[in-house]
């Protein structure tokens, strides 16, 4: 029989924050894969290493800094090939994700690779919108309030568009679109109401009124504006 690939949200990077099942599937795997950028460290795997055990294969997806789709692809071919002969040994293979495997997770394109010939488990994870809204102490959205999730590098004038609209805002992938963001966020006159989160729940972390926040800022970092939310209105 065909093994099994469970995709294991690991949560933002505090490794306290990975669930119990995923916890349990990590330390009794033989064989994980992981993306790396460019060769380097992964961090899914650093996340998830005191629960690693000696002698578990590792497949390492290493997936190429680039602005064209294409190589990415390619990596998750190379990868999702290497995890089908796993799987098709009888080997269940554990998937190790930041956060979320679904939400904004590279885990779909093995995913999409790989369900319908093998066996697919998705095992949730905290994401990084509920942990930095946790760490802000900022609630996203009350009663009948609608939750706007934007990506930071849309155009300005889309995103202008967008939070003008819309009730409680995340904005994820900041990194280098701060200042264009920060921009739209000024002329909307909500500066006072957002706040900048970096590296949140890790010792790094970063928790700012907008207003405060550094010139520039990491792919790991994001921003959340809410019009509402207040439970005393």
């Amino acid at each position: 029989m065909s093994g099994t690939l469970y995709g294991v949200g690991l949560g933002p990077g505090d490794p306290e924050l990975i669930t119990l099942k995923a916890a349990r599937l990590i330390e009794g795997a033989t064989t994980i894969a992981y993306p790396t950028l460019a060769g380097g460290d992964s961090f899914a795997r650093a996340i998830a290493a005191s629960l690693i055990k000696d002698g578990t294969r590792e497949i390492r997806m290493d997936v190429p800094m680039s602005t064209e789709r294409q190589p990415a692809q390619d990596a998750y071919d190379t990868g999702a090939a290497e995890i089908a002969k796993a799987l098709e040994a009888g080997e269940d293979v554990v998937c190790l994700c930041e956060g979320d495997p679904f939400f904004y997770g590279s885990f779909m394109y093995l995913h999409a690779r790989l369900t319908g010939a093998f066996e697919v488990e998705i095992i949730p994870g905290v994401t990084s919108v509920t942990a930095c809204a946790a760490r802000a102490a900022m609630p996203l959205a009350a009663r009948n309030e609608r939750l706007t999730i934007l990506p930071g590098p849309l155009p300005q004038e889309e995103l202008r568009s967008r939070i003008d609209g819309a009730e409680s805002v995340v904005i994820m992938k900041v990194g280098r679109h701060l200042p264009k963001i920060r921009a739209v966020i000024d002329e909307l006159g909500l500066t006072d109401q957002a706040k900048y989160i970096e590296r949140a729940t890790l010792p790094e972390e970063v928790v700012l009124p907008l207003s405060e926040a550094p010139e520039k800022a990491p792919y790991f970092s994001i921003i959340l504006l809410t019009k509402g939310a207040d439970p005393w209105l």
